[in-house]
């Protein structure tokens, strides 16, 4: 079983912690692939539209007689041949959101733990405790952990830690989600994840009760038995 280094926010370690191996075990790129297209599918806006021929400006008026005058024929001009016209087949608002089994998802959000943790930008403290609501101390802290580049802070409960909440908004490159909200797409898109250890046990607890060995494990393959050959009975004459 792996294990992780625990520090406080002075920099110093102060214990371990033991990661289950259903949850850092392995990494399944594709499921992770899919997890984070289907979030940032949701998050898509669909606010694009295009106006259609009924919806421009313009008149319905026959511009010209249809025949004799040597001229291609034409309806109105608001026909989408002509500039300013309505635009045929359009993108219109619409949601990009659609359903993703919960299973996949969180069989994602282990692989990303895996991930982070097998390329060493995973980090454990013991608890986020701000004695008072400072940016310049707060930051001074996470140079002592050797914080640098994009960060994402995961608390049990941001809306509680009012201090680390204040503290850690006005930073550049951070943020601070809650552990029962925190999803792939975070973990992969922030260089370095640092975890409260009762957020990161509380995760795991929950990650470690949805795996089944059995969706994992090679079902062995049956065995085909031969054919029987059929023999053809002799006539009587």
């Amino acid at each position: 079983m792996a294990s992780i280094d625990i520090y406080n926010l002075s920099g110093a370690k102060v214990g371990t912690m033991d990661l289950a191996e259903e949850v850092f075990g392995a990494v399944n790129e594709d499921l992770l692939w899919e997890a984070i297209k289907h979030y940032t599918a949701s998050r898509r806006a669909g606010t694009h539209a295009t106006k259609a021929r009924w919806q421009v400006s313009g008149s319905g008026k026959k511009l010209w007689k249809q025949k004799g005058t040597g001229r291609a024929r034409i309806g109105s001009i608001r026909s989408p041949l002509w500039r300013h016209g309505g635009t045929v087949h359009g993108p219109q608002p619409r949601s990009y959101d659609y359903a993703f089994p919960r299973k996949k998802l969180l069989g994602a959000l282990r692989s990303a733990l895996a991930a982070k943790f097998a390329d060493g930008k995973l980090m454990v403290v013991k608890s986020f405790e701000l004695k008072e609501t400072k940016t310049k101390l707060f930051r001074q802290s996470l140079d002592k952990l050797k914080v640098d580049g994009t960060t994402l802070l995961v608390e049990t409960s941001a809306q509680e830690n009012r201090n680390l909440e204040l503290s850690s908004r006005n930073i550049d490159g951070l943020e601070l989600v809650r552990g029962n909200e925190v999803h792939p797409y975070h973990l992969m898109r922030y260089s370095q994840v640092v975890f409260a250890q009762p957020a990161l046990e509380k995760l795991q607890d929950s990650l470690r009760k949805s795996f089944s060995r059995r969706d994992h494990e090679e079902k062995p393959k049956a065995e085909k038995k031969p054919a029987a050959r059929r023999t053809r009975k002799a006539k009587v004459a």
